[in-house]
């Protein structure tokens, strides 16, 4: 089995991807844009080969290092990055060289556009905020005559919380119009809530093989309003979040994927949507939770969901137990110019025995994720808060 990884280097953890895959005896072609020397020793040990481009973004580049591997390996059987980023270049090259085991181009609208995915959970009955395209003024207008105040408007196709606002007034709406750029925007109702990820593996029948449910803070406030990050992933699943999480896989026809699903968890009622604590459908990704998550599920469940998902791939099934315990695996961080109350060094010597990863981040994530991140594995949810408080108070 032939399976290209497009930009296997990032995030660095990801090796453990291509290790476990090579452990299952499949072939790990490697397609980046950063020299092989760069690249880290446990890397290189997982990929059969690599093949450097100059630039990811040059379709023609990637399309012939693709070709290069068809050639030299036989028929591809996989084609993924796990990186939002590059998703719809992905389902371009599954198109062109006839890869079934991943979206396709006819599909990538329903995952990459805030407005499409709105269709497939209205369709299928899952409740979601209201939405609408916002090209001009009075449209913006209108729904928030709908809707009142306050209202969130993001690019109709975009990562994270990049160019995402919340507007609470009309001065505000005309702010964001006097200075709209010319990507398309969709505006959404607000809702209070805390947001919950479904993060699942699925197989070719779209049945999960893993789940599990990390608690985020609002990721636009962190970057719009610099921030601490901290968020968790939990040692269980609500029964109404695996049911909905389930439900939505099915809707997209999600298989044979890794996928991070977003919910609010109400903490005031909403009509038409739901009571406090009830789940509410925010939007879809086609691949893992970023940063380290998939490493916090590692130890939050005492699993590895790194050799589910090569096991999936090889085996269409899971073959790894269940871990013996499950935790609270949570991630706090500092910045650059905040002031703290306690030092690294006392952040070690209280929780050094807990702690299962603390690191300097790369610089491009400091606005999200913050410069240094410490992340520990315990037992309740005052511990998590604890742990919280302590790092950034």
């Amino acid at each position: 089995m032939n399976f290209i990884f497009i930009s296997p280097n990032f995030p660095h953890t990801y090796w453990q991807f291509c290790a476990c895959l090579k452990e299952n005896g499949i072939n790990v072609l490697g397609i980046g844009d950063s020299p092989y020397d760069g690249l880290e020793e446990p890397l290189k040990a997982a990929l059969t080969e690599y093949y450097r481009v100059d630039n990811l973004e040059d379709y023609d580049q990637v399309y012939r290092a693709t070709a290069f591997f068809a050639f030299k390996y036989g028929r591809i059987d996989w084609i993924e990055s796990m990186n939002e980023y590059w998703l719809e270049q992905d389902a371009r090259l599954r198109t062109d060289f006839n890869v079934t085991t991943g979206i396709q181009s006819d599909r990538i609208g329903f995952i990459k556009e805030k407005s499409l995915m709105k269709q497939i959970y209205t369709e299928a009955g899952i409740p979601t905020a209201r939405q609408a395209a916002v090209t001009t003024r009075e449209e913006g207008r209108k729904f928030i005559g709908e809707v009142g105040y306050p209202v969130i408007v993001k690019p109709n196709i975009g990562v994270g919380a990049t160019d995402t606002w919340k507007l609470e007034k009309d001065a505000d709406l005309e702010a964001f119009y006097d200075n709209l750029p010319e990507t398309r925007y969709v505006m959404e109702e607000f809702i209070d809530g805390i947001i919950c990820s479904y993060d699942a593996i699925t197989d070719s029948h779209a049945v999960p093989l893993f789940e599990s449910m990390t608690v985020w803070p609002p990721v636009m406030d962190i970057v719009n309003k610099d921030l601490d990050l901290k968020y968790y992933t939990c040692p269980d699943v609500p029964d109404a979040l695996r049911d909905l999480g389930r439900r939505t896989v099915k809707a997209f026809g999600v298989s044979r994927r890794f996928v991070h699903l977003e919910f609010f968890r109400l903490t005031k009622a909403r009509r038409g949507l739901g009571s406090i604590g009830d789940f509410v459908a925010l939007e879809v990704n086609m691949r893992p939770a970023g940063g380290y998550t998939p490493d916090m599920m590692n130890y939050a469940h005492s699993t590895n969901v790194y050799r589910i998902f090569a096991d999936m791939v090889m085996f269409d099934s899971r073959r790894e137990p269940e871990g013996p315990q499950h935790y609270y695996c949570v991630y706090a961080s500092k910045k650059d110019g905040h002031v703290y109350t306690h030092t690294h060094e006392e952040i070690m010597e209280r929780y050094g025995a807990c702690m299962v990863m603390q690191e300097e981040m790369p610089q491009m994530n400091w606005p999200q994720m913050g410069r240094y991140m410490y992340t520990a594995r315990l037992a309740s949810m005052a511990e998590t808060e604890a742990f919280i408080e302590f790092v950034q108070g």
